[in-house]
């Protein structure tokens, strides 16, 4: 299909912000909640932290590689250039959190050789998904933030490709499996939303929106329309709501899945039997995401 241009659509108003604060959402904090407002609340309200894991560690080391890729000419982005950015990148990611490090050390399911060899496994299953000398992005790792009558929308895109006509082409790297059917709609919901804030930015819709799984070396691809993005913008919007009720009642009950059992907060879950600490007495305030860069998920696997 050919890029379309729309007027922008608007979401509803948000209540007034705290100094610094801002009625703000991104990709990771709405699905979050809408897997479980609980989740939400432990990552937004009471910003408990989550101890750096090898495998996300993993999923950020690869993403950087293939983003500095694109600084060498065309002709030299090759599996071997990639290889060797392993290394380097690594380090940088430790000297800004030196945590990683010890990470990596304390972990005894693997050596730290098996671990790098992970990293480069999926890293060149990358290569044969896409070629990296026919490609010139536009932008990478392009922070994306626009304002919906009082609600900011804000993420990371892993690539943005423009063609010659001017048709965009949203692109993010994946670490783990291509979902089954039954979970595609939640793996494209991500990108619905990048896309309906470039649409905002930009005046244009994206022609392409493309996530590549490196564990399984598939790519899913999806063409969105007005319809889709007005879709998404209804969700976002009811999805909101349901944040600010969660937020004025305080009632942030758990929704369990299988996906507790990977949840850092699992035991402080009254559903498992544990006990959330109090909620601060301006909590409805501090639902509101606090737009700070560095906050936002970069690499959401």
């Amino acid at each position: 299909m050919s890029p379309t241009s729309a007027t922008a659509p608007s979401i509803g108003t948000a209540p007034g912000p705290l100094p610094g604060r801002s009625a703000a959402l991104s990709p990771s904090r709405a699905s979050d909640f809408m897997q479980c407002p609980l989740l939400y609340r432990f990552r937004v309200i009471d910003r408990l932290p989550s101890p750096p894991s090898p495998a996300a560690a993993r999923g950020t080391l690869v993403h950087s590689v293939l983003e500095r890729l694109f600084d060498l000419p065309a002709a030299e982005r090759t599996p071997e250039a990639a290889a060797a950015l392993v290394g380097p990148q690594w380090r940088q990611l430790v000297e800004a959190e030196p945590e990683l490090a010890a990470m990596l050390e304390s972990d005894e399911a693997r050596t730290q050789e098996s671990w790098f060899a992970e990293a480069g496994k999926l890293i060149t299953a990358w290569f044969t998904l896409e070629d990296p000398t026919r490609l010139e992005p536009a932008e990478r790792e392009l922070y994306v933030e626009a304002d919906f009558d009082g609600l900011t929308l804000r993420g990371y895109v892993d690539r943005l490709d423009i063609a010659p006509d001017g048709a965009l082409r949203v692109v993010d790297y994946k670490t783990g499996r291509s979902p089954s059917e039954l979970f595609e709609a939640k793996a494209l919901f991500q990108m619905k939303f990048y896309a309906l804030v470039l649409w905002r930015l930009r005046g244009v819709i994206p022609q392409m929106l493309q996530l590549v799984y490196l564990g399984n070396s598939e790519l899913m691809r999806y063409s969105p329309d007005e319809a889709d993005l007005l879709a998404t913008e209804r969700k976002i919007k009811a999805l909101w709501t349901a944040i600010e009720r969660a937020a004025t009642t305080g009632d942030w009950r758990p929704r369990t899945s299988r996906l507790c059992d990977w949840c850092d907060h699992k035991a402080l879950c009254p559903a498992w039997g544990g006990t959330p600490p109090p909620l601060p007495e301006n909590a409805p305030l501090l639902a509101l995401d606090p737009v700070v860069t560095g906050e936002v998920d970069p690499a959401d696997d």
